[in-house]
């Protein structure tokens, strides 16, 4: 008989009682804007930054409205303009260029390695044509950093990490978002910690993290930001740095906390299914899994794989097949952007040149969301249905 998974790829692992009960009261006092505290009270934003700068070792935390909002804080922080330049990733999802263009400023798009990460040569070919690079550790992959930085050092660019895939993630034992000036994280309900939509930002650079949280708006209050540098760097700073207000309220961060506790034990299990997958799908015929290097202390919320020189026909069938046995694939590579996987070419507020190379991975680009509501005979079980039915399509192609 032909199994068929019946797990829902959308449903997340529900908020924990302790986040429940602090949102309760937090909903009885009232107090849901930030700046909103009683006497000898530290207001929930503030106590998540503390918690979340002291988890990632950085001296300063904001705690904002979105990831992408964070994306566009940092870069205004840093002096990003309408008609600069930003190199950014080819494969990221539309926020990232998003958050460019919204500052009217224009992405300069940047390869995507085989192994689903920024093309570091085409990177070396490209640095001087920006000043900033918002990189995106797209889906959890993180690239060689140390090269990265060696990179944009020496070219003098700016680097901002869109880390909303790879908290808790490490490179050589440094943290995701620790290596650039910012560190950008989401708290959307796909990502790590889940508060519906959200977002935090990360920086040692004290004058940076004053402007970004005067631009958050925080308007005079800057002294209640715990996690924040001292009132002398903002009295430099606060007359000429514009107020846009994004800021995280008391109730998501109150969700929040309980869940960044957690963190470390969440991003065991994320893993522990993505190896199930890796495993289960390992030498299955046309089917490349990813490179996963030594020094990449990843966390995995989803997983991918590459069809690689796949006829458009032979992957749509791929798709199909698996979402007959319900096993939910997103293709990458389609010309035309369905839900979140449009691609560099879609973006074409940017006027993106082409790239081939890449775009012969983005092609081949399979990706699947792995919720911790799964369990590990869940992973096997969609492996096994993965594995029977791209065997089944690349032996038809082979005939």
């Amino acid at each position: 008989m032909t199994e068929k998974f019946t797990g829902n790829f959308t449903q997340q692992a529900p908020i924990p009682q302790a986040g429940i009960d602090a949102a309760v009261r937090v909903m009885q006092h009232g107090r849901l804007h930030r700046y909103n505290v009683a006497d000898g009270e530290v207001a929930e934003a503030s106590l998540l930054e503390q918690e979340f700068a002291a988890t990632l070792g950085a001296k300063y935390c904001l705690a904002v409205a979105s990831g992408g909002y964070a994306m566009c804080t940092a870069m205004r922080a840093v002096g990003v303009k309408a008609g600069d330049k930003v190199l950014t990733n080819a494969f990221t999802l539309a926020p990232v260029p998003g958050a460019i263009a919204s500052l009217g400023a224009v992405p300069v798009f940047v390869g995507v390695a085989e192994e689903l990460v920024i093309d570091l040569d085409d990177l070396a070919q490209k640095v001087s044509d920006a000043d900033v690079l918002l990189l995106s550790h797209m889906r959890g992959h993180i690239c060689d950093m140390d090269r990265l930085m060696a990179i944009c050092d020496d070219a003098d660019v700016t680097v901002i990490e869109d880390c909303a895939h790879t908290m808790g993630a490490k490179w050589g034992g440094t943290f995701s978002g620790r290596h650039g000036v910012f560190g950008c994280y989401s708290t959307q309900t796909y990502k790590h910690i889940n508060s519906g939509e959200g977002g935090l930002l990360i920086s040692d650079d004290a004058e940076l993290m004053a402007k970004a949280t005067m631009l958050s708006g925080s308007y005079m209050l800057y002294d209640r930001h715990a996690a924040g540098p001292d009132k002398e760097v903002y009295d430099a700073i606060k007359y000429d740095t514009p107020n846009v207000s994004g800021r995280m309220d008391n109730l998501r961060a109150a969700i929040l906390r309980p869940q960044l506790a957690n963190l470390s034990a969440q991003c065991t299990a994320w893993n522990d299914r993505y190896r199930v997958l890796d495993q289960g799908l390992a030498e299955t015929p046309g089917l490349t899994l990813i490179d996963r290097p030594d020094q990449e202390a990843f966390v995995a919320s989803s997983h991918q794989f590459l069809l690689l020189d796949w006829a458009e026909s032979a992957i749509r069938d791929v798709v199909s097949r698996c979402a007959a046995r319900g096993v939910e694939l997103k293709w990458f590579g389609a010309d035309e952007p369905a839900a979140f996987t449009s691609k560099y070419t879609s973006w074409r507020y940017a006027n993106p040149t082409p790239m081939p190379a890449s775009d012969r991975i983005l092609r081949g680009v399979m990706d699947m969301r792995l919720p911790l509501t799964f369990s590990l005979d869940d992973c096997a079980q969609i492996a096994r249905i993965i594995r029977a039915e791209v065997s089944a399509v690349w032996q038809s192609q082979s005939v």
